[in-house]
């Protein structure tokens, strides 16, 4: 993939996916303000690392999946330290009223999703990474697997041990996530 290098097919990559990055962030964030960062942030590293998608490992959004869960989780990373440094967190970019308005909704109508990862959090990463990506971004288990690097076998296991420990979870939200193939 040439985006880096095609401004055209950056741009046509950008407005196909665009809303799937930041359902996906929206999911991980409460912020407005943080949740439009990470989705720059998500294309900026795109164009970075472009040449690594390989089509016969996977479909664009899984592989864009992959980067993008990648840069949330180093966002956690830095937020961690950031806190333990400083005790708070600083720098937000200022968005107008009307971009501002359009990500609280955004928001809001994610809350209920955000309320199924918080109770995935007692789960081992490997099989919360599966899940939240098979129930919630509703990735196929073979893009869920190329999305994580792993194998599509391993993905199924761990996709199984996560249900199964969540089966006392008796929210709607459960209900959604055991319904997910």
């Amino acid at each position: 993939m040439r985006l880096n290098e095609d401004p055209v097919a950056f741009e046509a990559f950008y407005r196909r996916h665009v809303d799937a990055v930041l359902k996906f962030v929206v999911r991980r964030v409460s912020d407005p303000h943080l949740a439009a960062d990470l989705t720059a942030d998500i294309f900026l590293a795109v164009l970075d690392s472009a040449d690594t998608y390989r089509p016969g490992r996977g479909s664009e959004i899984a592989w864009l999946y992959g980067v993008a869960r990648n840069v949330v989780s180093a966002q956690y990373r830095r937020a961690a330290r950031e806190a333990r440094a400083t005790g708070r967190l600083a720098g937000r970019r200022l968005m107008d009223d009307d971009d501002l308005a359009r990500m609280e909704e955004r928001i809001d109508a994610e809350r209920q999703m955000r309320s199924a990862l918080e109770a995935m959090l007692g789960l081992p990463e490997g099989e919360r990474a599966v899940l939240e990506l098979v129930a919630i971004d509703q990735l196929t288990v073979t893009e869920a697997a190329t999305a994580l690097g792993i194998r599509q076998v391993t993905a199924r296991v761990r996709l199984h041990r996560a249900r199964r420990a969540l089966e006392h979870f008796t929210s709607p939200s459960a209900v959604y996530l055991e319904g997910q193939a």
